[in-house]
This record gives C-alpha cells, sequence and structure tokens, in this order.
C-alpha cells in the first residue's frame, strides 16, 4: 500500500472531523473531510478513491442509510463505521448493509488506523486481481449519478 491513501472523512461534529483530519493525515494518508453523508454523496461522482470513515448518528442521511446509497449508486469503497453508541444489533445492520468495520468510540488510534490500512488493503487486492473491477465501478457511478441528475430535473 502507498503512502497518502485517501480516507473520506463523514461526521457532522465539526471537532470530530478536525481531530480525525490530523490523525490520518499525520499518519501519512490523504484526507477529505465532509460535514454529512449528503454532502459527499452530491460530490461523489466517478470512479472514488480510497476509504471512507463515518459516523453512525448523524442528522439527515445516518450511516445505515449511507451505506445503502454508497451501494444504490455503484460505489464500492470500504466504510468504517464509528459510533459512540453502539449496541450488537447496530453493528450487525451495518456490517450486513456493507460496512468493512464497526469501531465504537471512543477507540485507540492504532485501532482505527488499522482498520483503514486493512480496508484500503483489501480493496487494493482486489483490484489487482480483477483489474477491470475499478473500471467497471466508475461506468456504474457515472451511469447511477446521471440517472439521479434525471430524476431531479423532472420532479422540478
Amino acid at each position: 500500500m502507498a503512502g497518502n491513501d485517501l480516507v473520506h472523512v463523514v461526521d457532522d461534529d465539526v471537532d470530530v472531523r478536525k481531530s480525525l483530519g490530523f490523525l490520518l493525515a499525520t499518519s501519512d494518508f490523504a484526507v477529505r473531510l465532509y460535514e454529512s453523508a449528503s454532502v459527499f454523496l452530491a460530490t461523489a461522482t466517478g470512479n472514488l478513491d480510497g476509504c471512507i470513515v463515518t459516523d453512525v448518528r448523524m442528522p439527515g442521511i445516518d450511516g445505515i442509510e449511507f451505506l445503502r446509497q454508497l451501494r444504490t449508486r455503484g460505489h464500492t469503497l470500504p466504510v468504517i463505521v464509528m459510533t459512540g453508541h453502539a449496541d450488537v444489533a447496530l453493528a450487525v445492520q451495518a456490517m450486513k448493509e456493507g460496512a468493512a468495520d464497526f469501531i465504537e468510540k471512543p477507540f485507540d488510534d492504532d485501532i482505527l488506523i488499522d482498520a483503514i490500512r486493512s480496508a484500503l488493503g483489501n480493496r487494493n487486492q482486489a483490484d489487482a486481481t480483477h483489474p477491470q473491477s475499478s473500471e467497471i465501478r466508475g461506468h456504474l457511478a457515472h451511469d447511477v449519478g446521471a440517472m439521479d441528475l434525471d430524476r431531479a430535473r423532472a420532479d422540478a
């Protein structure tokens, strides 16, 4: 895995976003910060690199619905879900929706870094095994995004 792999941090708490951004940047990751799942989805087009770290409890689109919408739009980025309000049912639901990992807050920094490296490593291994995967994901994400745009225009 090369340095500066991209991590998208999605959390409504500005202090958590900044703290995670600093932690990840000092751990040799490139970082993009988003205040909500809606903001991420509005700006996420085409084939995305890296992985996502997201909170579960956010206003608007929560972490579980975010996982669903990512998959519906054809995005296959690994997603690490974190929460301060964990229970077994929530963890199971997140994993069923495709989360790569589920981490309880507060967490040790090394646990998050290891989870990110593992998620990125698994994705890079899958891309190496099936080089066309990345291109196909990009086409799917673009096509679904275009359909969403057409739907929005029709509703206007």
